[in-house]
């Protein structure tokens, strides 16, 4: 009986090579139309995804720095973006936890592709109260809960058995008790001092519309809340 070749892997640089990205019809951005305000704006190209089916458009990266300026960078979900600024949670006890203390400061990506679109956040994070953090949590459902029950985030655990019984635990305590606290559950805001707007195109004519708060009374215009506006180079 003959015996079959297994194809040859391809090498890795031809396979990245080979991808192609918005192999699709990306929506028309103009500028001139978009709201003085960044957040209204963040509303509707949110909602344009949800209803161009993209896969988690809560999802978002989350970049800190340590106590040595070192970056770090993760994924997780938006939990609101209000005039306030856009919100997050965990831990205070985790690595960004102990990052926010260090260094107060955060920037955000946000990015669909069914629609070539990007936002970038920056700014500085505030903690939320006890009782707004507690009832985010209690906003979510049971595994959320259970979740943040399970033990120390970040810590080093001894064994996947070791962290099954200590979420199996959780688990059992967030349905017995759905009304129990987290006390470590923080609520996070990022008040943003630039938020950057992305729309990709094929031709690769990107639009880039970026607001930013005034550094000068002139550029404030009539009030504290006015943002500056600014097309950038692609």
């Amino acid at each position: 009986m003959a015996t079959m070749n297994a194809p040859t892997p391809r090498p890795f640089s031809a396979l990245l090579r080979s991808q192609r990205v918005w192999d699709t019809e990306l929506p028309d951005f103009d500028p001139a139309t978009a709201p003085p305000a960044p957040v209204p704006l963040f509303h509707a190209w949110f909602a344009d995804a949800v209803a161009a089916g993209q896969p988690e458009p809560h999802a978002m990266t989350l970049a800190t720095a340590d106590a040595d300026g070192l970056p770090d960078v993760r994924t997780l979900l938006l939990h609101d973006a209000d005039e306030r600024g856009f919100h997050f949670a965990s831990h205070a006890t985790s690595a960004k936890g102990h990052q926010l203390v260090a260094r107060p400061y955060a920037a955000l990506g946000f990015y669909w592709p069914s629609l070539g679109r990007q936002v970038r956040v920056r700014g500085p994070v505030v903690r939320c109260t006890p009782a707004e953090s507690q009832a985010d949590l209690h906003a979510r459902s049971t595994g959320a809960l259970a979740a943040a029950l399970t033990g120390a985030q970040s810590d080093i655990v001894e064994s996947v058995a070791a962290l099954h019984r200590a979420a199996d635990a959780a688990w059992e305590r967030a349905q017995a008790e759905p009304d129990t606290e987290a006390p470590t559950w923080t609520r996070y805001v990022v008040e943003p001092a630039a938020v950057e707007f992305f729309q990709g195109d094929a031709r690769r004519r990107h639009i880039r519309l970026r607001y930013r708060r005034p550094e000068t009374a002139t550029e404030a215009g009539t009030g504290a809340g006015s943002w500056a506006r600014e097309m950038l180079w692609p």
